[in-house]
Parts: structure tokens; sequence; C-alpha cells
């Protein structure tokens, strides 16, 4: 089981710092209204601790520094990607490897390949690119979560695992529809929260009586095989490279952000087991990526890919990682913080709605909240709720609104020490301090698909 954080110190040293400071109140207020009240448009160096997101933003080793140093920058055949490709078939098995700039890139050519207008795409729950790659496509997200997944302060293992008897009655609806099942690992939306190995293997299995293939957005896997050795019974003594292979042995292909569990700024791919799938998938990529080689991407990014791939099983490594998430919630909840529970693996997410539940859903109690946070601490976290997962009907124009409205305080790699986290804390519990006086926000601008990003706002007087 998980060790208490005060047994063991970060299994790393800390050689390059770059200096923060934080602005003063004032300025963060006139910052953010002159943003639209959305904090994906604020300049970064307003930014005092930046958990926007745990995308692109960890600090690479010193082995992947010295891997960078090695880049082969020809146009076909770096020998970077070759051993970017011996990468994934060693941790995944997959052995059709297709790079990509970063992770959309790679659903990108997943939806172009196997989607079509009309279709119906089924997962645990898909985070907001995939959601929206789909959409593009003409077709429906369906997601089949688990219950429990959706009860944010119920204590329970895997509440990323899917409900498999609705999953099989999602298929029957009309299995022309349905292209593959994608299980994201961890399942992002409702908390970092993991998928079990019996859970897997369950999807497998439903997704066979259908003919149907399964893959995997594996942006977060080495997380999700820590949480199965921790949490699983039978896994407990298995390496997490084991656990990982095991995992993928289920699945068809992924897709991958490795701006996460690589350990990269830049960077993703979508892998398969059939190589015409592949075939298929270097058809898109080609026009819109780059060649086979490269994928958008520079040998170097490919080679501290490579090792980034093999760097985050590692362990003690994982261990700090997602000790330091719980540290976080460990603290929030000591100061009444309504947060998802039990922490996941990459992020604290808090429960917006219950924070604030004087705001009603069409003013946005997530993005006011994040706002909110700014303003106190400087502090950037994101909205996940009404605005990133919120649309309006086709045909009736009616506000339909995602089960959960969530702020995401998304931990970089390696960047902040539990210091930064206590000042995390404090700054919540200031704004719950002041909670009943906060206001909800109006939309005043919003793009048709994945509006949160360039969202503005104002404020409801």
């Amino acid at each position: 089981m998980f060790r208490r954080r005060e047994e063991y110190a970060e299994p790393y040293r800390i050689k390059v710092v770059e200096m923060i400071r934080p602005i003063d109140r004032p300025t963060r207020e006139k910052l953010i209204r002159d943003a639209g009240y959305n904090v994906f448009a604020l300049p970064s160096d307003s930014v005092y601790i930046d958990l926007l997101t745990d995308s692109g933003t960890a600090a690479m080793s010193d082995y992947q520094w010295s891997g960078m140093m090695m880049g082969d920058e020809s146009y076909a055949g770096s020998k970077n990607y070759f051993h970017f490709r011996d990468a994934v078939k060693d941790v995944m098995g997959y052995e059709h490897v297709v790079p990509t700039h970063q992770g959309r890139g790679a659903e990108h050519i997943l939806m172009n390949v196997f989607v079509k207008p009309g279709d119906r795409v089924l997962g645990n729950m898909h985070f907001d690119t995939t959601e929206g790659h789909i959409l593009l496509k003409g077709a429906e997200p369906v997601n089949c979560l688990a219950d429990a997944g959706y009860k944010v302060g119920v204590e329970a293992d895997f509440k990323g695992n899917f409900d498999l008897e609705l999953l099989e009655t999602e298929i029957r609806k009309d299995r022309d529809k349905v292209p593959f099942v994608l299980v994201t690992v961890t399942c992002n939306n409702n908390g970092g929260q993991p998928v079990s190995m019996q859970n897997i293997r369950g999807v497998r299995s439903v997704a066979d009586k259908y003919g149907l293939p399964v893959f995997f957005d594996a942006a977060r896997f080495a997380e999700n095989a820590y949480f199965i050795k921790q949490l699983e019974p039978g896994y407990e003594d298995k390496p997490i490279g084991d656990i990982a292979r095991e995992m993928f042995s289920y699945g068809d292909g992924c897709t991958m952000s490795a701006k996460k569990d690589a350990l990269v700024n830049i960077g993703g791919f979508v892998a398969f087991r059939n190589i015409e799938h592949y075939r298929q998938a270097i058809q898109w990529q080609i026009p819109f990526e780059g060649f086979v080689t490269y994928g958008g991407l520079a040998g170097r990014d490919l080679e501290a890919m490579a090792r980034g791939l093999h760097e985050v099983l590692n362990e003690d490594y994982l261990e700090d990682r997602i000790g330091q998430v719980r540290y976080l919630g460990g603290l929030l909840i000591k100061s009444g913080i309504p947060i998802v529970r039990p922490t996941g693996g990459h992020g604290i997410y808090i429960n917006a709605k219950a924070l604030l539940p004087h705001i009603p859903r069409n003013e946005f109690p997530a993005q006011a909240l994040t706002v909110e946070l700014f303003i106190e601490g400087g502090i950037r976290g994101v909205e996940l709720g009404g605005c990133a997962f919120g649309h309006k009907h086709p045909q009736t124009g009616e506000d339909l609104w995602p089960e959960l409205e969530l702020v995401r305080l998304a931990i970089p790699r390696r960047v902040y020490t539990d210091r930064h986290m206590a000042m995390v804390a404090r700054a919540l519990r200031a704004v719950k301090e002041r909670a009943s006086s906060i206001k909800g926000l109006k939309l005043t601008y919003e793009a048709p698909v994945l509006r949160h990003f360039t969202a503005r706002f104002e404020r409801v007087e």
C-alpha cells in the first residue's frame, strides 16, 4: 500500500532552477479581467504556481537531456525514431508506431482512420480533446463509466472503471455504428482515477464478443499501472513494466500524449498491433504531421520520448509523483475543501458545486472558482465542468450539462516542492472563507468545439 510521504524524500536532486515571484493582487485582478476571466489567456509569467496542466510541463532528467544532445535531424530514417519505436514496442508491445507532434495529433489520426459521421465512440470517460475530435467527425462520444466514478466524495478503488453492462448495452443499440472502444488510463475527467486490470480484461471480453477493437488513451499509463500494483490483489509483487505490458496486451493499439507519462515537453504517438491499421494511419500522418520517421518532431524530441517511456516505469519516481498528489489532497481535506476522493494520479479535483452551491450551473461555478484561485494566490488551475463539457442540444438548443463540475489542479512532474503545495492549500482556504461572496460568470464568446480554451466571460452582477 501507499507509503506515508514523511517516510521518504524526493528520488532526485535539483540542479537547475527557474526563478518565480508572485505579482500583487490588484495586477492579478486586472489581468484576469483583461483575459475575459479565462486563465488560458493569461501570460505565464503572471502565474505563481501553474497547475493548469501536467501536459508538457514536466522537468526532464539528465538522462533525457543527454539524449537530446544526440538528436539526428535527418528528414527520413532518423536513428532517434528507431530508438523511440523500439521503446514503444518494449514498453507497450505494439510494433507499428506513428509519431505525432502531441496527443491530439494522434487522436486526429485515430479518428480519421476509424470514425465516420453518425458513429458512437464508447469509452469510460472521454477527455476534452478526445471528445472534440469525435464531434468534429460528426460522431457521438458516449461515456460508460461505472456509477462509483461519478460519486465525488466516495472513497473507492478504481473509479475509472467501465460499467461493463452499460458498455454492452450501448454496443447493442447499433453495433455497426461503434468503431472501437477507448479505455482512458487513468481516467482524467473524474480525478485521474485508475482502471483495474480486471475491468480492462472485462472490456476486452465484451469487445471480442462483438468483434470490436480496443484502444487505450495511454497518456498516464504508468500511473495507472502503479495504482494496480498498490490496490489490485495479485499485482503487489509485480514490476511496473510487467503490469503495463499486461494492460496493453488487451488492446489493439493506443494513442498517447507523451507530454504526460513519457516525461517530455512535446510529442505523442499512435501505435497499432495490426499493420493494416498502421498503413491507414500514415496516410493521415504524412500530410498533417510529417514523414513516418519524424511525425512533426525533431530527432532530439524522439530520443527524449524513448528515454522517458522507460524512465517513467521507475517505482521510486511513481511513488513520489503520486505521493505529492496525495499530500496536497490531504491538506485540502483537512481544510474542508470538497475534492474528488480518493486522490488520483496527476492532480486534485475540487468539487465546485459543493464549494459554491449558490452559483447555478449556467453561471459556471467551476470557472468562477478557477478565477478566484488565481486572484487569491496567483495559482492557475483549469475548469472541467460546464464550460469544458457542457453544450447545447443540436435540435432544441437546450443547455446540456455534464455530471461533474470540477476544478482540476494538475501537478507538473518533478517541478514543484511540497512547500508549493502548502501554498496552494493556503490560497484555497482563503477562497473557501469568502466563498459565499463569489459571483458567477456569463459567456460572452464561445467556439463551437472545445470552447473552454478560448471562451470569454463577464461577471454576473
